[in-house]
């Protein structure tokens, strides 16, 4: 009998690793070692940030452990299940099922109240919502009053409130945000903050971020340093456990 690798397994602890990853871009004269032999955990229930200047491997480091790129070489992990065993429909369904993101764009289709766009990623997997779960969510992001309105008739906020609630609906194993308060006010960047470190908090929720911005990583249980493709240190703080 064959085990499928997308369905749950006792938990471990770690929801996502890297093992010795590797990403080149390019060959010869234009080769650019993107990550080096990187090999990182994230811990359920807890709050990443990724930090370092432009070009050291931050975002490509998300994407290759989200599935969205594909490694050079090395592994990458998804609770038990080793990515480069998937084929492409497998894949799409492990980051449907298992995977959140929240980008810097909002990505939400304006044809479609917010309620649909949170639920939409259900919908498409044939899905309906677990309704508490939903109504907490919700809740949590402060959008019960706002659930009929349109993208166009929201802030940019409001609209990343709206993503950070689609990254949540499913349960996901992990979410990932790629800057995602990058096109926010400050005080709008600090609200979604709050939230992403409230599900870590409330909903046992694991989140890992990619931020340039010292202020919005201070939101993060540990922040992560890269530079030239590898890392370079990492710390833990407590700030993120004040109100």
């Amino acid at each position: 009998m064959t085990t499928d690798p997308l369905v749950p397994r006792p938990s471990t602890g770690i929801a996502a690793a890297t093992t010795d990853l590797t990403k080149v871009y390019g060959s010869g004269d234009t080769r650019v070692v993107a990550l080096d032999r990187v090999g990182i955990a994230f811990r359920e229930g807890e709050f990443t940030a990724i930090m370092g200047p432009s070009g050291c491997g931050k975002s490509t480091l998300l994407h290759c452990v989200a599935g969205l790129d594909t490694p050079s070489s090395g592994s990458v992990r998804v609770g038990t299940t080793e990515l480069s065993t998937l084929d492409d429909r497998r894949l799409t369904r492990l980051r449907r099922d298992r995977i959140g993101f929240v980008f810097q764009a909002f990505n939400l289709l304006p044809t479609l109240s917010a309620l649909e766009n949170i639920t939409l990623p259900l919908a498409i997997a044939g899905r309906r919502p677990d309704r508490k779960w939903l109504d907490r969510v919700v809740s949590m992001v402060g959008l019960s009053h706002r659930l009929d309105h349109r993208p166009a008739e929201l802030s940019g906020g409001q609209q990343q409130r709206v993503a950070v609630a689609r990254a949540l609906v499913s349960r996901p194993a992990i979410v990932f945000g790629d800057e995602p308060t990058g096109n926010l006010d400050s005080r709008a960047g600090a609200d979604i903050l709050g939230f992403l470190r409230d599900s870590v908090r409330e909903l046992g929720q694991t989140v890992v971020m990619v931020t340039h911005d010292p202020a919005a990583a201070a939101y993060a249980d540990r922040v992560v340093h890269l530079a030239d493709g590898r890392i370079a240190n990492e710390t833990y703080h407590s700030t993120s456990h004040q109100a």
